[in-house]
């Protein structure tokens, strides 16, 4: 593998809270799969670069928002542990590909699980606000109750942050002592909230000792292209290079949502971990091949719906079925009935889908956010339309049952298009500004997505669906 050198982007788009491990020679990661239900989407890589989606570790919807899980391997099993809904939970696989076990209850509070286990075989469970608890040997249940083993790094008062906010706990053994790589500062807000604080002990009960080379990373200024940079995971590679994986919003492109970064780290004399940016030089950004790559967003193969695609929620799980590669999704009698999605991973990128309209139904594409923040183009097997949320405009009749329909995000600004089935483009007069679609403005740190519907009595019909980099009006 070569070396990794300056700031690299290995997921473009809404990647966040990165948890990555090591097992020989294979890299594994998942992240945040928040409301989107298949959650926990696990991805495989050999060089630490080039990642390929292998497999959901949720199928269903657990009842809450799934935030910064921690993926591991312990003893020939792989555990996923995460936080849904006011607990935390815990699944686990033989393979990262799965199947994945149902999710087990540890009913213990806080939020970013790390599990650690320590020279004596005790394994334990750190938790947000420095707390820990001790696990059962298997892993899969609590033991006592929790303590508050740390207290985090006082970062300098005058610092622009969202909040002290002392999350993500990740454990790392090296050279008789434990690591603990946490988030301070706040996910989002101003672009300098967010950071990369150190400590270590000698035991797991602590106590700790922060790092004088605290923070590792962190957005200095609102001038720098990654901002909010923080909530990083160590990974070694099997030469002994070793590297931080964390995320951050880039400067312009909120929308996009926290994308998965990677930069390496140093090892100090005194035993310390620092970034190479510790002197207080720049460190270069680099930003590599998207990942996925543009092409890769494919709605259905092999009789499966694509890897790439979730619902918000878990609603609608069994209202679609594969024909043929395409996708058939009953028509929910509700306007804003949870819509399926994938995450765009560029500053302008068009998208389009061929629409068959069966029964009183209205099929979409449109870009989505949250319930409540839904804009886009429509077909109902009559007209072509836009619409915001429940409302529709501009009707434009359409003869025939399908229609392709095309959206373009052009840096923020996004356009409407179909096309009929003499294959001519017409654009539709309503467009949309749309860079407030982020956490800042609308809270629950999501970001704006690409999204299929179908409303109404019947069926719709995708087909062809596509997504590249760029706009195209012809």
């Amino acid at each position: 593998m070569s070396l990794i050198q300056g700031i690299h982007t290995i997921f473009a788009g809404d990647y966040p809270d990165p948890s990555i491990v090591r097992v020989g020679r294979h890299y594994y990661m998942t992240h945040s799969s928040f409301h989107y239900t298949p959650g926990l989407l696990v991805w495989h890589s050999h060089n630490l670069i080039d990642w390929e989606p292998i497999g959901h570790a949720i199928l269903e919807h657990v009842g809450g928002s799934i935030m910064a899980p921690d993926l591991i391997y312990h003893k020939g099993l792989f555990y996923i542990y995460f936080p849904a809904g006011g607990t935390n939970w815990v699944v686990t696989a033989e393979s990262p590909e799965g199947p994945w076990s149902k999710p087990i209850d540890l009913k213990v509070g806080y939020i970013d699980p790390g599990h650690a286990e320590d020279q004596e075989g005790n394994r334990f469970l750190f938790l947000s606000s420095g707390y820990v608890v001790k696990l059962s040997k298997d892993g899969l249940s609590t033991v006592g109750d929790l303590r508050k083993v740390y207290d985090g790094w006082r970062y300098p008062k005058e610092w622009m942050t969202e909040g002290f906010y002392l999350e993500s706990p990740k454990l790392t053994f090296k050279d008789g002592y434990y690591y603990k790589t946490s988030a301070q500062g706040g996910t989002a807000g101003p672009a300098t909230s967010h950071m990369i604080v150190s400590a270590r002990a000698r035991s797991l009960e602590g106590p700790w000792d922060n790092s004088p080379y605290n923070p590792i990373v962190r957005t200095k200024d609102r001038s720098e292209t990654w901002w909010s940079k923080g909530h990083g995971t160590l990974v070694d590679t099997p030469e002994g290079n070793w590297f931080v994986v964390y995320h951050a919003y880039e400067k312009d492109y909120y929308t996009l949502g926290r994308q998965t970064l990677i930069e390496p780290i140093q090892w100090t004399a005194d035993g310390w971990y620092t970034s190479v940016d510790a002197e207080g030089g720049a460190v270069p950004e680099v930003t590599v091949t998207a990942q996925p790559s543009d092409g890769a967003l494919v709605l259905a193969d092999s009789g499966r719906l694509g890897l790439h695609w979730h619902f918000f929620g878990g609603e609608r799980l069994g209202d679609y079925r594969i024909e043929d590669n395409r996708l058939v999704l009953k028509a929910d009698s509700k306007k804003h009935a949870e819509p399926l999605l994938c995450i765009p991973m560029h500053h302008a990128y068009t998208a389009e889908v061929s629409v068959t309209v069966e029964g009183e139904a209205e099929g979409t594409l449109g870009l989505f956010y949250k319930p409540g923040f839904h804009f886009g183009i429509g077909f109902d097997g009559k007209e072509a339309f836009a619409f915001r949320n429940d409302y529709s405009t501009e009707h434009m009749p359409l003869s025939g049952e399908s229609v392709t329909l095309r959206i373009v995000n052009d840096h923020h600004e996004v356009s409407l298009y179909f096309r009929d089935l003499k294959g001519q483009w017409t654009k539709l007069d309503h467009g949309f500004e749309m860079s407030g679609f982020h956490h800042n403005v609308l809270g629950d740190f999501l970001s704006l997505r690409i999204a299929l519907n179908a409303t109404g009595v019947g069926n719709i019909k995708f087909s062809g669906f596509s997504y590249r980099a760029g706009f195209s009006m012809a």
